[in-house]
């Protein structure tokens, strides 16, 4: 068999759709605009590019984007003071501090300093104490992206056997949560798990998350299993600079019923939830109904 393959950049352009459908529904019925501030710490290129990225999709979807650039030696009371100054401000609804921050930064006490109603990222200590005790949060954006790939897909993932690779605060165990959520039986795995190959057959669903390029073989997916491949990675084969995932595309393809590629697989939709969860941050903030089908 061949794989359907879930179009991340095309359902992502429907969710960009959505917000900024809801965005203008807000600005005509309550005079509210959406706002995102994004905090930049240094000059890492890849951050730059994600952090203009996210500024232009903010933009075109008609939210106020705000961008604050540091040096890479900012003081950690400087930043604090910053995200402080965010956290008062009415017209800023999300606020997201671009990681990696520089060595000299603690990165924890940081992001729980960030209003957790306004923590977009869904980072925050309380946001993943409420989403792993099932309550309303903030839910992190890839692993939202992910869910409504699923939910598209499926429909309804109730009683479907779901395996994570990969236990990460970021992607991981949100993932899991948010799986649980939608009636999932749920397995974590990572690289102490014993006869992970085996464990990854049982799955019905398979999110590779664990950064290993091509980690995941074909012989691991059960046939008819959907695949979600989270892993972004660069390599050089054939003298060229290539991405690819953690599953390895071209076996796993003909034995999936469904598979995310890479690029364009999960990685677009990370940005339209971000995008999602500022506006669901202005209606909870605002008192206002909040949109459907933009979280979990």
């Amino acid at each position: 068999m061949t794989a359907n393959i879930i179009d991340g950049k095309a359902f992502a352009a429907t969710v960009r759709e959505k917000v900024a459908g809801h965005v203008a529904r807000l600005k005509e019925e309550s005079g509210i605009t959406p706002g995102l501030a994004v905090v930049l710490v240094g000059e890492d290129p890849a951050s730059q590019v994600y952090v203009r990225s996210k500024g232009k999709q903010t933009v075109e979807t008609g939210m106020n984007s705000y961008e604050y650039k540091m040096d890479a030696d900012t003081s950690e009371a400087d930043l604090l003071a910053v995200v402080e100054k965010l956290n008062n401000d009415p017209e800023v609804h999300g606020i997201l501090v671009q990681l990696p921050l520089p060595g000299h930064l603690n990165e924890d006490l940081i992001i729980n300093s960030i209003d957790p109603a306004k923590d977009v990222d869904g980072f925050h200590i309380s946001n993943v104490g409420l989403l792993g005790t099932g309550q309303k949060s903030m839910v992190p954006c890839t692993p939202l992206g992910c869910l409504m790939m699923l939910r598209d897909y499926h429909g309804s993932l109730s009683g479907m056997n779901a395996v994570v690779i990969g236990r990460s605060n970021i992607v991981g165990k949100p993932m899991a949560q948010l799986l649980l959520g939608d009636s999932c039986t749920v397995t974590i795995a990572h690289s102490r798990t014993k006869d992970l190959p085996e464990v990854v057959r049982g799955a019905d669903i398979v999110v590779a998350a664990v950064g290993r390029p091509e980690m995941v073989p074909g012989d691991w997916i059960r046939e008819g299993a959907t695949v979600i491949d989270v892993g972004i990675n660069r390599i050089e084969r054939d003298g060229k600079n290539k991405l690819v995932g953690d599953v390895d595309f071209e076996s796993a393809s003909k034995v999936a019923g469904a598979i995310t590629p890479v690029p364009g697989g999960v990685g677009p939709m990370t940005i339209a939830c971000l995008l999602a969860n500022t506006v669901t941050a202005c209606c909870r903030a605002n008192g206002l109904a909040e949109p459907e089908g933009l979280t979990a």
